[in-house]
Order: C-alpha cells, then sequence, then structure tokens
C-alpha cells in the first residue's frame, strides 16, 4: 500500500470516527441507520445468559404486543390517558393488599422509574416528615440522619448525597452478616429520620430479619421516646416474600414499617424502567411533597422525580397481575427458587467453594473460594472464563469490614430452566478444570470488581 492511499484510508477512518458524535449533515435512509445501530448492539451480551442482573429480559408474546402497542402513553399525561392512570392506581393498591396494608383505601403509593426512585420517595418522605416535628416543636432540623447497612444498594448513598442526609452505615460482619438490629441503639439519635431495612441484600440474596429490627426500634422508643419509622428496601424480596415465605412478618403487618418499595422490573416479571413504593397509611406522606398541576388540560396530583415517562411498564404489570395471580406467581418464583437451590448445591460442592447463601432467600446465592485451594486463580478469572463462553458471573468483594472477602453470585430468574443450569455447571466444571491445571498465576494487573446492583 502506497503512503498517498495509507494516509486517504486514515483520514476517512477519522472522520468516520468524528462522525459519530456529531449530527451528520444530511439525513440516512432508515434501512442503513437501523443496520449500524442493531449490529453495535449485537456486541452487547446475551440478556438471557446475564446471570449478574436482576432485571427482566423476557416477556412473553402477548406482553410483547401490549408494549408495542402501548409504548407511546405518557405516564404524567393522566388526563389523555385515563385508563392507564385508573391501572396505575389499582397495581399499586394490589400491592397494598399483598402487603397486609389495614385497609388499602387508607394506603397511597405511586408508580416510579425503578425501585432507585421509589427509594427516594420513601427518604425524602422520611426527611420532611421529621423536619416538620423538629420545627413544630421548636428544635433544630438541620442534621438529619437515615440508618441502614453497609450492604445497602447504591441508591442509599445517592439519596444521602443528593438530598443532604447523613448516611449511618450499620457494619455487616461475620457474626453478623445481615443487618439485624444488633447495637442500633448506637445509631439512632433524635437526628434519625428513619431505618432502612432490605429484603434481598444484592450482595448474597438475604433478608434482613425487618421483624428484629423492629422490635429493636420498640426497645429504643420504650427507653428513649425516639419513635423511629422503618422502610423497606423490597427491590427484589418484595415480590418474592409474599409467595415462597408468607409466614414472614416484614410488611406492614409490622406498624412500624411506614413504606415499602419494589421493582416491577425485577421479580414483578416487567421490562426494565418500573418501580412501585406504597405507604401504609396516607398519612405517612406529608402532603407537601404531594405537587398539584395542570398539564394538557387536566389538573392531578404528582409525587416523583421524573415528570414525562413511559406508561406502557405500568400496563405491563397489570398484564401480569391479571396473567400470574398469587398461585402463578408462586409458581414463577418457586421454579426459581428450585434452580437457584440445585445450582448452589452443586456450586457448593465443588472443591474449590464455600457457599455464602443458598438462595433460601430471593433466588439468589453467592459463593467464594475455599482458603489455600490455589494461588494460581481466583474468582475474577473463572468470571472472565465463563465471559468467553456467553455467561455473565459476575465476582466482587462483599462490604466494608468484609471487604477481604471475594465472591461471585447468580441472580436465578424465571426463564432460566434446569437444562441450562445443567449447561452453566458443565461450563463451570469444564473451567475450574481448565484453572486447577494451571502450572503458574494468571496475571490480575488491571483486574477490576465486576458490578453487582
Amino acid at each position: 500500500m502506497d503512503d498517498e492511499l495509507a494516509t486517504d484510508i486514515e483520514r476517512r477512518m477519522t472522520e468516520r470516527s468524528l462522525a459519530r458524535h456529531r449530527l451528520g449533515a444530511e439525513p440516512m435512509a432508515a434501512q442503513s441507520a437501523y443496520r449500524i445501530v442493531h449490529d453495535e448492539a449485537l456486541l452487547d451480551g446475551n440478556a438471557r445468559l446475564n446471570l449478574a442482573t436482576f432485571v427482566t429480559t423476557w416477556m412473553d408474546d402477548e406482553a410483547d404486543r401490549l408494549y408495542s402497542e402501548t409504548f407511546d402513553k405518557n405516564m404524567i399525561d393522566k388526563d389523555e390517558y385515563p385508563s392507564t392512570a385508573a391501572i396505575e392506581d389499582r397495581c399499586w393498591r394490589i400491592l397494598a393488599d399483598l402487603w397486609h396494608a389495614p385497609n388499602a383505601e387508607e394506603a397511597i403509593g405511586t408508580s416510579a422509574t425503578g425501585s432507585s426512585e421509589a427509594c427516594m420517595l420513601a427518604g425524602l418522605a422520611f426527611k420532611r416528615r421529621w423536619q416538620h416535628a423538629r420545627r413544630a416543636a421548636g428544635k433544630d432540623a438541620s442534621r438529619p440522619n437515615l440508618v441502614m447497612s453497609a450492604a445497602v444498594q447504591v441508591c442509599w448513598e445517592k439519596f444521602c448525597n443528593y438530598w443532604d442526609v447523613e448516611m449511618r452505615l450499620v457494619p455487616v460482619t461475620a457474626e453478623h452478616p445481615v443487618f439485624d438490629g444488633h447495637g442500633l441503639d448506637a445509631y439512632v439519635d433524635e437526628n434519625t429520620i428513619g431505618v432502612v431495612t432490605i429484603m434481598g441484600v444484592t450482595y448474597t440474596g438475604a433478608y434482613e430479619p425487618v421483624h428484629e429490627i423492629s422490635r429493636a426500634l420498640d426497645a429504643i422508643q420504650e427507653a428513649s421516646g425516639l419513635d423511629v419509622p422503618i422502610h423497606v428496601d423490597g427491590a427484589s424480596g418484595a415480590m418474592v416474600a409474599p409467595f415462597l415465605q408468607p409466614d414472614i412478618e416484614w410488611d406492614f403487618r409490622l406498624e412500624r414499617v411506614h413504606s415499602i418499595s419494589t421493582s416491577g422490573h425485577k421479580y414483578g416479571g416487567v421490562y426494565p424502567g418500573l418501580g412501585w413504593i406504597v405507604w401504609r397509611e396516607s398519612r405517612w406522606l406529608p402532603d407537601d411533597l404531594v405537587l398539584r398541576v395542570s398539564y394538557l388540560g387536566g389538573d392531578m396530583p404528582t409525587f416523583a422525580l421524573n415528570f414525562s415517562r413511559p406508561g406502557a411498564q405500568v400496563l405491563l404489570q397489570y398484564y401480569m397481575f391479571l396473567r400470574l395471580g398469587v398461585a402463578g406467581y408462586t409458581a414463577v418464583q418457586q421454579g426459581a427458587q428450585d434452580v437457584a437451590l440445585y445450582l448452589s448445591h452443586a456450586i457448593g460442592a465443588m472443591a474449590p467453594f464455600r457457599l455464602i447463601s443458598e438462595g433460601r432467600d430471593i433466588p439468589v446465592f453467592a459463593w467464594t473460594m475455599v482458603d489455600g485451594h490455589t494461588d494460581n486463580w481466583d474468582l475474577y478469572h473463572l468470571s472472565d472464563r465463563l465471559r468467553m463462553r456467553g455467561w455473565l458471573v459476575p465476582a466482587y468483594p462483599l462490604p466494608a469490614d468484609l471487604e477481604q472477602i471475594t465472591v461471585q453470585r447468580i441472580v436465578v430468574r424465571r426463564y432460566l430452566s434446569m437444562d441450562m443450569a445443567d449447561r452453566l455447571l458443565a461450563d463451570i466444571t469444564a473451567e475450574v478444570a481448565y484453572l486447577d491445571r494451571l502450572e503458574a498465576p494468571m496475571p490480575k494487573e488491571g483486574r477490576a470488581p465486576s458490578f453487582h446492583h
């Protein structure tokens, strides 16, 4: 290749690269634009083999049809789409009943873009209610704090950062692997706006014992007079526990639980973009957080961080409620848990591994390596080897005070069949055998923990 041709190719490649970051001067044919985007998306991982995510990546044909018919609906435009607004109201009332609200008619709730937004709304309600009480008593309201486990999802760090709330993290330890109310009185004071509990810790899938935490707060109130409410972050577990562990008291059966959030797009079975939050009684949502707006000819209340957002996922949630019912959700979640237990027992029986959790709470489990098994490889290397076969199985450290322990985690969703589980086990077995045959250590440079939320 002569120098002139090489220079011309380099120039055209540079121009093409720069064109990705600015609008083209002229339109492009629809088929050409489609093909460019379609081909780039091919480089993503296979969503069905992504065992890192909690998010729904498959719905049935009728749901897909409903989605395609309703993706243009704007959830905020309740005057134009009153049926969608009525279905949203119906959905959170169904959840209020599922979570044992004393009277679903006296509860209040809303949809959100995900459980992260729902958690922020819960935190805002806590903060505003606390501020009102402090100011009414003539006390300082400038130093709120929120108590939670060190294993919380990052959305709570965002909430505390964005809304100037002190984040008080209760460490998890070998003796207390989940937040259980132990030593809670050292974290709670008159500036505590609430306590966050998690039904389904993202690191391990374990439930935090909300009932025990509530009893610890009862004891604190008896000793100090401090009445501290609970929010249950049920991103995953709030759509699992009612069906698989109905006798666990974690929800509105506990009077101290003021609000519960969940992800419709996780074990609720809906495509990404949907969360829910319900307050046990409407009085726990301060009126001044709910804004009344005039929009496109209608007057409507709104409490959300977003304004315009898709309404289709709300309709999909109602479809799932109708489609499955209690018996259907029980069967689906039990099927996922059966696969999780099958996989965890098989992996726990492998020589290099020790289980951290089994999948007996939500269908999620984690394992670590046995001390002294080998110095030639670790779980990050196994994660890389499995990725070469298409599986996304993350490796990451546990939270503060247990960060020296690296784990791998599998999230089982309803479309991971037993046949696919057998294939995964065969691939794990083959890759462990390969790594165990190494005669020298695998490199560790440039390694970073995998995303685990």
